[in-house]
């Protein structure tokens, strides 16, 4: 059984000021985020369910991934959403040394901006690959201080949506967001095919939830 809390208790954002876990808003949004992706059918059927609701997010990529999916991620871009670094091959920060760490997100960076097109065709913000995750939210405190000093935004969250839990079913996914996300919350999901049976029954869900009580959903630094 997991230890890891739905929402990330206050005293553990104070621990790590320098990551960001949430939004300081008086707006009524909510920062919905994908990790794992591009991936076949998922991803492309989470566009699809994001457009419907005029809803931006954040899609944290795998560089080995973007590199076997091109045009999944080209359709990230092209829905006007922000994409981040989730290192080249989802590899965990507490059980790699720094310097390969830091390698392996060289790595993604290259397959990020190796194929982002023209700037003129997409907003600015949207093009920004200074967004990071963690993969399964592991990192040292060297790591994340040598990606800070090369400008990297580290990206934590405020919800876990428990999406990738095969011992959480789709009713619990769907609560565990509703119950716990807020103005500026920033939520995790993932677009892969493990989470896909509880993302796919949860997603519609809480669109639908939070756009009936006034919510808008945005992309990260747009």
């Amino acid at each position: 059984m997991t230890l890891t809390p739905v929402k990330t208790p206050v005293v553990v954002k104070k621990m790590f000021p320098n990551y960001i876990w949430d939004i300081a808003t008086t707006e009524n949004v909510i920062y919905l985020t994908f990790d794992d992706g591009p991936t076949p059918e998922i991803t492309n059927w989470t566009l699809n369910v994001l457009e419907a609701y005029k809803a931006k997010a954040t899609f944290f990529c795998i560089g080995k991934n973007i590199e076997k999916h091109p045009d999944i991620f080209q359709n990230i871009l092209n829905n006007g959403h922000a994409i981040g670094n989730h290192t080249q091959n989802h590899i965990k920060g507490w059980k790699t040394k720094t310097k390969d760490y830091l390698k392996n997100i060289e790595l993604c960076e290259y397959a990020l901006k190796s194929r982002l097109p023209d700037s003129s065709a997409i907003s600015h913000q949207t093009l920004a690959t200074s967004l990071f995750r963690p993969p399964y939210g592991q990192i040292t405190p060297k790591q994340g201080k040598k990606l800070i000093a090369l400008g990297y935004k580290i990206i934590m969250w405020d919800v876990l949506s428990f999406d990738w839990d095969t011992k959480v079913d789709e009713e619990t996914c769907l609560n565990n967001v509703i119950e716990k996300a807020y103005s500026g919350s920033i939520v995790v999901f993932h677009d892969s095919v493990k989470a896909s049976k509880n993302m796919q029954y949860a997603l519609p869900k809480i669109l639908e939830y939070f756009s009936n009580k006034g919510y808008t959903f945005k992309a990260l630094y747009t």
